[in-house]
């Protein structure tokens, strides 16, 4: 499993009819991580902090005093609509005079939080799992390109009377292909065994340009 968030923070400013709306984004993994990021760029000064965030499954907006779903729900639109996850965008606007009546808002802060996602570098989140690979000496070198082959990395390396360990990393969709290649190449005399779910993780990875 893989999800695509942001590899750091993005921010964008831009006036529209004399309001300046400036769109700052941040990865994020938890809400609290979230409404951190809000405190920490958050102008109390400005006439609205509007924000979003998603960190699937769950999400939460605000419209920050701009009537109803005006502003933060085009703000989590904005994320949705880019494929984005763990993604956290303040939009805050400072008031121009020129009011720009409930379509002009959603378009503002839907459209300034969008293009800012848009400039945005994105890195893919790729969800593994650490696992030990157990298989004798005359597998060995089946086993190294194996392991290279399901892009596994290897942690750790063991040997005893019997043969040799490998202490792994794999992407969690890798593991069950892993296992039955190995079970195959091996005549079942190989084995790959998962550690417990609280060893399973996430790794970034930059996702191709």
């Amino acid at each position: 499993m893989s999800r695509v968030t942001l590899a750091r923070p993005a921010r964008l400013e831009q006036d529209i009819r004399k309001s300046r709306f400036l769109a700052q984004a941040a990865p994020v993994s938890s809400p609290d991580e979230a409404m951190a990021f809000l405190a920490q760029v958050g102008d109390p000064a400005a006439t609205h902090n509007c924000w979003a965030w998603r960190i699937d499954p769950a999400y939460r907006f605000s419209d920050d005093g701009e009537p109803a779903s005006t502003a933060g729900k085009p703000i989590l639109a904005a994320i949705e609509g880019q494929g984005l996850d763990g993604v956290m965008v303040v939009v805050t606007r400072w008031f121009g005079g020129i009011k720009l009546g409930a379509g002009g808002l959603v378009r503002a802060y839907g459209g300034t939080a969008a293009e800012c996602l848009r400039q945005a570098e994105r890195m893919t989140v790729v969800e593994t799992v650490m696992a030990t690979l157990r298989c004798g000496f005359a597998h060995a070198n089946t086993a190294h390109a194996l392991i290279a082959a399901h892009d596994a990395r290897k942690l750790g390396e063991r040997y005893d009377a019997d043969g040799l360990e490998l202490e792994l990393e794999l992407p969690e969709a890798n593991f069950d292909a892993l296992a039955a290649t190995l079970r195959d190449a091996t005549r079942g005399q190989g084995e790959l065994i998962r550690h417990s779910d609280g060893d399973t993780r996430a790794g970034p990875r930059l996702a191709p340009p």
